[in-house]
């Protein structure tokens, strides 16, 4: 696709050529093959990038993009309801720099996360945004189908939250059988959304949890620490001498200490099994 824009745009230029009427250049549309004028900057999240900076690392190479589902919902009472969203700015990071080839994509806040009306599930409690499971599927169809368009060679959906896990794996499915026999894949990773597996995990590191009864555990509010300790409320918690869950200590350092180690885990798990559905054999 993009090698027939630039066709279309070279024909139109020596057409004018011929006419001796040159077409004005769209200001909003500049020559696609421009040069970058300077450095690229180092990031893997393609929000921070320009438009010419994501040409220049898909010819580069980095044809796998990763699409996250978060979530904004209620949690225990120290977690910002976007525990989801803070959690995968750590985890897809992790994931495309230990691939090498890969871009992350704009993390998807909006899933479903019950009925809107009569409200059920996390829809029970102010601050909760959900979407219809058809606008979520459409969402995700649009987003993945942009990425092919672009170049983009394999499409990777990771959820860190349970209710995505059935509208990603469908979408997949649907856009699996629509791309097949062309260059671009897409693929559904469960690996990430395995906090039974995380959990066991940490058992071994020699940390285990008893429950409390809140929607939160180590595990969340130990990656969300990476992220920002505000989004855990740890300035308010070291005041109220309150700075444990589930019997888990998450005082400075210890909880950003168990975050980096359970980014890491993740980070290479989903890394393996994306490498496994991309057909990668590579460390």
């Amino acid at each position: 696709m993009p090698k027939l824009i630039n066709l279309i745009i070279s024909l139109a230029f020596f057409a004018g050529f011929l006419t001796g009427q040159q077409p004005k250049m769209d200001p909003m549309r500049p020559d696609p093959e421009m040069p970058r004028p300077v450095d690229a900057y180092d990031t893997v999240l393609l929000e921070e990038m320009t438009w010419i900076e994501v040409r220049d690392a898909l010819r580069g190479g980095k044809t796998t993009v990763i699409v996250a589902t978060g979530g904004i919902e209620q949690n225990g009472p120290y977690l910002a309801l976007g525990k989801h969203n803070y959690i995968l700015r750590g985890t897809t990071q992790a994931i495309a720099r230990k691939l090498g080839n890969a871009l992350v994509a704009p993390i998807v806040p909006f899933v479903p996360e019950g009925d809107i009306s009569p409200p059920s599930g996390h829809m029970l409690y102010p601050g909760t945004i959900s979407l219809r499971a058809q606008t979520f599927e459409a969402l995700l169809t649009d987003i993945a189908e942009s990425f092919r368009t672009h170049g983009f060679r394999h499409v990777i959906f990771v959820s860190d939250s349970g209710g995505n896990v059935t509208g990603m794996t469908a979408v997949a499915k649907q856009l699996a059988k629509k791309w097949k026999g062309s260059d671009t894949t897409i693929h559904h990773i469960a690996e990430h959304y395995d906090y039974a597996d995380v959990r066991r995990f940490l058992d071994a590191e020699g940390i285990e949890q008893v429950d409390e009864g809140y929607h939160d555990d180590a595990v969340m509010s130990s990656q969300m620490i990476v992220a920002d300790p505000m989004t855990v409320r740890m300035p308010q918690r070291i005041g109220k001498g309150k700075t444990t869950i589930n019997g888990v200590d998450l005082a400075p350092p210890n909880g950003e200490k168990i975050g980096k180690k359970v980014i890491e885990y993740r980070a290479n798990r989903v890394a393996a099994a994306i490498r496994k559905a991309t057909g990668r054999i590579d460390p």
